[in-house]
């Protein structure tokens, strides 16, 4: 049989390239993340071992289509913890990676381990870990890149309420980090169950990394492997619902001799280049991680439009919940709106009824304007920065007198790239914990609980001409969100922990004195954590005290956010 052999290794040039993206994410593109909560919505924070990941091949099929013997042909040897048989063997997902020695590793220790890009798949729980493992072992092939075989696909409602977690999502997060997606098929099992072909609709929009094989294809004489590729093919368009074909590979991907050999010169030629797209994959790498930051980056920027316009159709007082649930309600509107406003294309939106459920969980009052200096910076990356890293791409592979394949690039990276700036910080002293406040006494003139009557008032009710707006507000986006961010909080919806907090106020230098005072102040609702508004009122009153100014008795009314007066 054809063996895959030893890969070509990264070369230098795409490895400063991928260093040269990992900088553009961490300036341009986590800073528009962490200020619009994208991480709620979408995939999370991506870390460094994601962007110095070999190459990964993601196999999904149906049970017994030769996934895990198609493995152990690829890299010629059998790998720790595989299981192959007619019956559904494979019950878990299968991370096969180089290693010094042979050994399964467990999913919790898999995915806590910070050189792997395995970290994201804590969100999913413990039942899903337990069913995650590690197949290390010495392998020239794996030097290169990593295979991860998945559990044959079953049919049944049954089967898939079984399985402890959400087996689609897992695989749509396997794909968006592979480079490869290999969907395998039985000659003799052509039908696709409906959990196949939820798993084949959720790969939407990652097309391009698809490729089928019609496995076992030697079980099958030509005529009917004729009839069977043709099936293969119509299946596919019925789920993919796309005019385009997907590359399908034919052949029979194990060690044992073909069983019709009449066919023999095709599969050999199928395989050679189902291995030459293989061999790729190291020198390519780089290529697909620009492709896929590029995709995150404008649906990043298509999530900032939406958030800041839910924002801006949000009532300064009054009649907040009611607005809010007709927005959702009205989502498809919105993204109307937003699209016209904005030029924005309509496949960069992302899947409405998703959306529409995780925003349930969140309070549009609370949602930051639009950042334009933050989008310009974005706008730069996609149109400026990531064309220059394309440029420091090998262009051309040349052929040696010694028949040596060398890759020649059109020029250096330059070292110029944007750099991460690092945030100026002063040793906090050790101090004593801010006491606890007081406890709030009663206020005689608070307004009343909603549902009594104020008829009675012969000045009326309160207006929204009658509200003072929050001072603070533009302050807050422009100069406070981004040290919030920066000073430990998830996102602009979490809070930062009295840890955190203490010590972004303890390095203005203002006197511990007055940063009891301050913290009394400024965390209004008294939970010992500071929210994004909250940080800004402390942020604030640290400059007033800078300045020569004095912390006051209590807020101003102005000082005080729209969602936490009385």
């Amino acid at each position: 049989f054809l063996c895959l052999g030893v890969m070509e290794d990264r070369d230098g040039a795409t490895a400063r390239v991928i260093e040269g993206l990992k900088d553009l994410y961490k300036t341009r593109l986590l800073p528009v993340e962490k200020l619009y909560s994208y991480h709620h919505f979408f995939s999370h924070q991506m870390t460094d071992a994601e962007f110095d990941a070999k190459p990964q091949v993601l196999m999904i099929g149906q049970y017994s289509t030769g996934k895990t013997s198609f493995i152990k042909y690829l890299i010629g040897r059998d790998f720790p913890g595989q299981r192959i048989g007619p019956e559904p063997t494979t019950d878990r997902f299968v991370c096969v990676m180089n290693g010094p020695d042979e050994r399964v590793v467990p999913g919790n220790a898999l995915s806590v381990s910070p050189d792997l890009p395995y970290h994201g798949l804590q969100q999913f729980g413990v039942s899903f870990l337990n069913k995650l493992e590690g197949a290390q072992l010495p392998s020239p092939v794996l030097r290169n890149i990593s295979i991860v075989d998945t559990p044959g696909i079953l049919s049944g409602e049954k089967q898939r309420m079984q399985r402890g977690y959400d087996f689609t999502t897992v695989c749509g997060w396997f794909a968006e980090r592979a480079d490869l997606i290999l969907l395998l098929f039985d000659a003799h099992k052509l039908d696709i169950s409906d959990e196949f072909r939820t798993v084949i609709e959720s790969l939407k929009g990652q097309d391009d990394k698809i490729r089928c094989v019609l496995n076992k294809a030697d079980q099958v004489d030509r005529q009917k492997l004729m009839r069977v590729y043709g099936a293969l093919m119509w299946a596919m368009g019925k789920v993919t619902k796309t005019p385009e074909v997907l590359r399908v590979y034919t052949g029979s991907f194990w060690d044992q001799p073909l069983l019709h050999s009449e066919n023999a010169k095709l599969f050999e030629l199928e395989e050679k280049e189902l291995m030459a797209d293989l061999k790729n994959l190291p020198r390519n790498s780089a290529v697909r991680k620009i492709n896929e930051i590029v995709k995150r980056a404008r649906k990043c920027k298509v999530h900032a439009y939406i958030m800041s316009y839910l924002r801006s159709q949000m009532p300064s007082m009054t009649g907040k919940q009611k607005k809010q649930e007709q927005l959702i309600k009205d989502m498809p509107s919105v993204f109307r709106a937003v699209m016209k406003k904005y030029s924005l294309a309509a496949g960069d939106f992302p899947e409405m009824e998703k959306f529409r459920s995780k925003l349930g969980e969140l309070n549009f009052s609370k949602f930051p304007k639009l950042n334009e200096k933050l989008i310009a910076k974005l706008d730069e990356m996609l149109t400026r920065d990531i064309p220059h890293l394309m440029d420091t791409l090998p262009t051309e592979l040349k052929i040696t007198d010694t028949g040596t394949a060398v890759l020649t690039h059109s020029n250096a990276l330059t070292t110029n790239m944007p750099s991460v700036p690092t945030p100026k910080t002063h040793k906090a002293e050790e101090e004593t914990k801010p006491p606890a406040p007081p406890p709030v006494e009663s206020n005689p003139f608070a307004e009343e609980e909603e549902g009594e009557e104020e008829d009675n008032n012969p000045f009326g009710r309160e207006t929204e001409e009658d509200v003072v707006p929050w001072s603070l507000q533009d302050e807050k986006e422009l100069r406070w969100d981004p040290l919030f961010l920066e000073s430990g909080a998830a996102d602009l919806l979490s809070k930062l922990n009295a840890g955190d907090a203490r010590k972004a106020l303890m390095a203005t230098g203002v006197p511990t004195k007055s940063l009891r005072a301050i913290w009394d102040l400024s965390d209004i609702d008294k939970d010992g954590a500071l929210d994004a508004e909250e940080f800004t009122i402390a942020m604030h009153l640290c400059e007033v005290v800078q300045e020569g100014g004095e912390v006051p008795a209590e807020l101003e009314e102005e000082k005080v956010p729209m969602s936490k007066r009385k």
